[in-house]
């Protein structure tokens, strides 16, 4: 595998022979990885095959869960709760310990959502989520008009379960991921191909927004998933990739893989395993900065 090293802290980061191991093909279009870090497993969704699936090392690739309501984007909550973005139904749920699903967002003010993409869970259980359109299309969701006139960002307050919004000048609203400290939240915008920055109050609302780094390149490929390391550089789908930017936002160089890339996780036991939803695979490799767990 290659990549293009735009600053020489790259290396130190990421690391020089980079090693791409494909773990399962076959798929229609792999996206949501979510790393378990007890039960040692990784959720992935595959969204127009209407299933979700469960790699572990020693048995590979399993079903996990069919239909999945064509679900997108997947973590978990500092409890061990699968939380799952929805297509088909415009729906953010939960997985409960014993398998029963809760409902956990689904309408704006009478509205129903467009289709809740990805996800991420703060320590004080505040849910955020991004809401663009994409599965209200053919091949990714069930085709239908939206009933809000926006794509934005959402917050489900964890005290309450109440449902807030915190931007809606959004053209696509994708990944999003938390500051180490949690004072601050990335949201990437498909369309625009950039990243853009909040500031977090410490009752959970947002204020900010402005643009934190573009994903500039020449290849395929805009901004989907999104995560930052334990030393907070982040890492986010881009032309050609992955995109690895500092704290700073310098833009350090670009991951390349043999298909488009929609998302992915840290994980393994050291958590320097970054494991991504190609298109139609699932694939592995080892970074030199780790990751960190969610709960």
């Amino acid at each position: 595998m290659s990549a293009e090293i735009r600053d020489r802290a790259f290396t130190r980061v990421v690391g020089e022979d980079l090693r791409i191991e494909r773990l399962g093909t076959g798929y229609l279009f792999t996206e949501g990885p979510a790393w378990h870090p007890t039960e040692k497993h990784l959720i992935f969704s595959d969204i127009p095959g209407n299933e979700m699936r469960r790699w572990r090392a020693a048995e590979g690739v399993a079903r996990f869960r069919q239909p999945s309501n064509m679900a997108n984007g997947n973590t978990y909550d500092r409890q061990g709760r699968l939380v799952t973005c929805e297509h088909a139904t415009s729906r953010v749920t939960r997985t409960e310990r014993d398998g029963t699903v809760t409902v956990l967002a689904t309408h704006w003010q009478g509205k129903a959502l467009n289709s809740p993409n990805d996800v991420v869970v703060s320590r004080a259980g505040d849910v955020y989520f991004t809401d663009p359109i994409y599965g209200r299309m053919e091949y990714f969701g069930v085709k239908r008009e939206p009933e809000l006139a926006f794509r934005g960002v959402f917050r489900i307050a964890g005290n309450s379960g109440v449902l807030s919004l915190l931007a809606d000048d959004f053209e696509q609203p994708n990944g999003l991921c938390l500051s180490r400290d949690e004072t601050r939240l990335f949201v990437n915008d498909t369309a625009r191909q950039h990243i853009r920055i909040f500031d977090l109050k410490s009752d959970g609302t947002a204020s900010g927004g402005r643009v934190w780094a573009e994903t500039k390149g020449e290849d395929k490929g805009a901004p989907d998933g999104m995560k930052i390391d334990s030393e907070e550089n982040l890492y986010c789908c881009g032309p050609g990739g992955i995109h690895v930017f500092d704290r700073q936002a310098l833009s350090l160089g670009v991951i390349a893989f043999p298909e488009g890339v929609a998302n992915f996780t840290f994980g393994g036991d050291d958590y320097r395993s970054l494991f991504v939803t190609a298109s139609t695979s699932l694939y592995r490799l080892e970074v030199r900065v780790p990751g960190f767990p969610v709960f």
